[in-house]
């Protein structure tokens, strides 16, 4: 018989790896609650409807990227390649719009169908962020400040940069559409077929494209912020603004875009070159257009995402596991369940082996980094009493059993 292995593309936390990814999750939920952002928890898996529609019928992720099956019902299902859409149907689906302004964080496992590398898996793990419900550029500048206190807090400040740009309004972006359809209509012998499809459905998206060949058409390209017109760019001076005055530094980079129509004004990734190609590990932008377009009220929105893996990855210490305190007894059991059930409630990490001499114990007490040992001998509980060990220093001293939590608190 085979040894059953994981399915391609997904990978299994454990012991280090596991504690590095709870730092960042952990780091990020803290983060944002300072921020005033409520966690929200919706499905692993939607209606397809809530993805095709959002991240449109010819992108990448909905015709080669996302896991849909039909279910015993006959209805197509999906498991959620990202978050935004997920919390926009639950702000539709549950009647949200009453309680706007809305600021939300969420966290957990996505799923896309593509090549596995580094720090990008079929099933990986995203945090992010949604604020709901305000028009003003103080969103934006709220929204990316918590994205860099984030990584910040996480030890990555100086390996991180914060690029920038502008979508500008519907006005502005359909002036770029034109233009930017006028110049790659000049190079259609030299595009890839992927990038012929896109020019007129959706050619902003030739502007992502990773094929050599559509980057040095690009390279020449117009860009978007020779055509936005006043009320963009005011818009634009302002994040910036605003952005210095909390001390968040970034870099305009006129070529980063967001393909969707949905997209507006300000598109934002933080990017390391710590991690080879794969540098984004957190990106986000303005989407004042998403709720509507799945026929909700007209809602303006900015977030973003950032991957846990990659985040992780970044760590320069892998978080330390817990030391717990080791219950041993001498000879026959003497208590030492009762006595590790008493420590737990009262806060204790506690480690209770469940056989073996002193000796084996006290080695799997080293094993495990105990800080501590409670050792339960015959003639010390006759005294009401047990001896604890100091396992760093080999201290050992008789503790009254009435005060034991009050002694092994400087072991904690």
């Amino acid at each position: 018989m085979s040894v059953l292995q994981p399915v391609r593309g997904t990978h299994d936390l454990l012991a280090e790896e596991s504690r590095r990814h709870r730092r960042v999750e952990e780091v990020a939920f803290e983060t944002a609650r300072r921020y005033g952002f409520g966690e929200i928890i919706t499905p692993i898996f939607e209606f397809t409807e809530v993805f095709s529609r959002t991240l449109g019928e010819t992108s990448d992720v909905v015709t080669k990227e996302m896991y849909t099956f039909a279910d015993r019902s006959g209805d197509s299902i999906t498991l959620r390649p990202e978050g935004t859409a997920g919390v926009a149907r639950a702000f539709i689906s549950g009647g949200l719009s009453q309680h706007l302004p809305l600021k939300l964080f969420y966290r957990g496992p996505m799923f896309r169908h593509e090549r596995p590398q580094k720090g990008r898996l079929r099933q990986f793990h995203q945090v992010g962020v949604e604020l709901l419900g305000v028009e003003s550029p103080q969103a934006d500048v709220e929204v990316i400040a918590l994205g860099a206190q984030m990584l910040a807090a996480l030890g990555l400040k100086d390996k991180v940069r914060l690029e920038l740009n502008t979508l500008g309004d519907a006005e502005s972006r359909a002036a770029y559409r034109d233009a930017l359809v006028g110049y790659l209509s000049g190079y259609e012998d030299r595009l890839s077929k992927d990038s012929l499809d896109r020019l007129q459905r959706n050619p902003l998206r030739v502007l992502d494209s990773k094929d050599e060949a559509d980057k040095a058409v690009v390279a020449g390209a117009p860009l978007l912020t020779e055509y936005l017109n006043d009320a963009s760019r005011s818009f634009f001076e302002q994040v910036q603004a605003g952005l210095a005055a909390v001390g968040v530094g970034a870099e305009v980079s006129p070529r980063l875009v967001r393909g969707l129509d949905y997209y507006c004004h300000t598109a934002f990734e933080f990017t390391t070159t710590a991690l080879g190609a794969q540098g984004t590990v957190l990106a986000g932008g303005r989407y004042d257009g998403l709720i509507s377009q799945m026929g909700g009220p007209a809602t303006p929105g900015i977030g973003w995402a950032a991957g846990i893996e990659r985040l992780s990855m970044l760590l320069d210490e892998t978080p330390s596991a817990d030391r717990p305190v080791a219950v041993i007894p001498m000879g026959a059991d003497l208590g030492a369940l009762p006595l590790a059930q008493r420590l737990r409630q009262a806060g204790f990490a506690v480690d209770l082996g469940y056989s073996g001499n002193v000796k084996k114990r006290l080695n799997r007490a080293n094993k495990v980094n105990a800080r501590a040992a409670v050792i339960l001998g015959e003639d010390e509980l006759a005294r009401n009493a047990v001896a604890v060990r100091d396992l760093d220093s080999g201290e050992q001293e008789e503790v009254p059993l009435a005060v034991l939590e009050e002694r092994l608190a400087r072991f904690r």
